[in-house]
This record gives C-alpha cells, structure tokens and sequence, in this order.
C-alpha cells in the first residue's frame, strides 16, 4: 500500500513542485538555496562563525552584549529560501512544514539538551494566537521535545500583555517594547524549578524575546536556559 501511495501521491520538494526521492525534504536546487548553518556556530546565539572558530566560542556581540540565555543554536540565516519557508509556515498555514523543521531544529539543538531538559515555545498573546489559529513556536517545540523523549511544556510561558509588531525596530525599540510582557504560568512553575530548559522560536532577530522568556524562566528556578531557533537574522548581513 505504502509503494501504491508513493506511485499516487510522489514526494515534491517542500517549497516547489520538483519530485524528489524522500517525503518532507527539499530539491537539490532549493537544498542550495537554503542557508543552512553547517559552520561552528557562535555557542550563545547560533550564529555562523568565521575563520578558525572552535566549538564554544562567541562572537564579537555576543561578548560585548552578553545574552540573558546561557547556550543557543540555529537551523539556518533568515534569507534566501529558508525566509521563504518561514513565512510559509508562521503566515501560511503550512503547519505540515513543523515535521521537517522541528527535526533539523532537533538535531541542531542536541548538544544544548540533556535527559531533565523541559521544553517550551516562546509564547502568543491569546489576540495573536486567535487570530493565527496555532503558534508555530508550539508546533516547533513539540516536535524537537518528541524526538529527545523530552518533557514538552506547550503552557510554561504566558503573555498577558500585547505588544506591537517588532518588524522595522531597533534592539534597544524591541527590549523597551517586550520588557515585562512575559511571566512563568504559575501553575507551572514548579515544573521548572532546578531543571534545564530549552526555549524554542521560529526567528531570533536581537533575542529580545527570548531574552524576556530567559530571564522569567531564571525567576522561576530553572538551573540554565538555552534557546534554539528555526532561523536566525544575520544582523552583520
């Protein structure tokens, strides 16, 4: 049946009509055209390293503007086809894309995970979450928890206030506009307290977000926070 199915219904490349050999991968072509991080990645916010980089090392705005997270890792750099494939899933409703990019997601973020690692996904406000029917982050998260065998905490987060759209800020605009907006679920609370957690997201821009996220998870008692992102914008780029 299976044989059947595959003669009916060919695999096609994620972003395009080419058949390819394996379901819910990509085209040699779009495959190029994807930006994935395959060098050492800065060990705070996943961002590609050049020259002689060693594992552990930061980059330069990491050092100078240390992070409120502890380790992080990305998928790819937000351009190219792997922008085009974000967009498709967060604006999209291509939520069948979580499946594909929740597994490179989770082999990216292995060395950040360990067996009492919970995992939870930067959270909506409930308008947004309405209006977008899912939280792409959730789907991520999900997934990446799924496959490490990892407690998955979908409601760990919440976002009690909404906030205006971040896109054309400044870091400093965003860190001022996010401030405050992200607190523990109570109810959650002690699930996290003198564990690891890993925060997952669909883009890191400056990691304002993330950073609000970090810093709550700090307060409840978590012993590290360690972020993994889909995507991360090259800001030197």
């Amino acid at each position: 049946m299976q044989r059947l199915a595959k003669l009916i219904y060919p695999a096609q490349c994620l972003t395009c009509d080419e058949m390819i050999e394996a379901e819910r991968g990509l085209c040699p072509k779009c495959w190029s055209d994807t930006p994935f991080i395959v060098d050492h990645p800065c060990d705070c916010c996943g961002r590609p390293l050049m020259g002689d980089a060693e594992e552990g090392d930061l980059c330069d705005d990491c050092r100078s503007r240390p992070k409120a997270w502890d380790r992080g890792r990305a998928v790819m750099l937000y351009g190219g086809n792997a922008r085009s494939m974000v967009l498709r899933f967060k604006h999209g409703d291509r939520t069948d894309l979580a499946h594909p990019m929740g597994t490179w997601l989770a082999d990216a973020a292995a060395s950040l995970i360990t067996r009492d690692t919970v995992v939870a996904p930067v959270p909506l406000h409930w308008f947004r979450l309405l209006r977008r029917r899912y939280n792409q982050s959730a789907l991520l998260a999900q997934r990446v928890a799924k496959l490490h065998g990892l407690d998955y905490t979908p409601d760990l987060l919440k976002r009690p206030s909404a906030t205006r759209k971040l896109d054309g800020m400044t870091a400093e605009q965003r860190r001022d506009t996010v401030a405050g907006t992200i607190r523990v679920n109570g109810a959650r609370e002690g699930r996290i307290k003198g564990r690891p957690v890993l925060l997952i997201d669909d883009v890191l821009t400056t990691g304002a977000t993330l950073g609000e996220c970090a810093q709550a998870c700090r307060k409840a008692g978590a012993t590290s926070v360690n972020v993994a992102v889909l995507a991360r914008v090259d800001r030197e780029a």
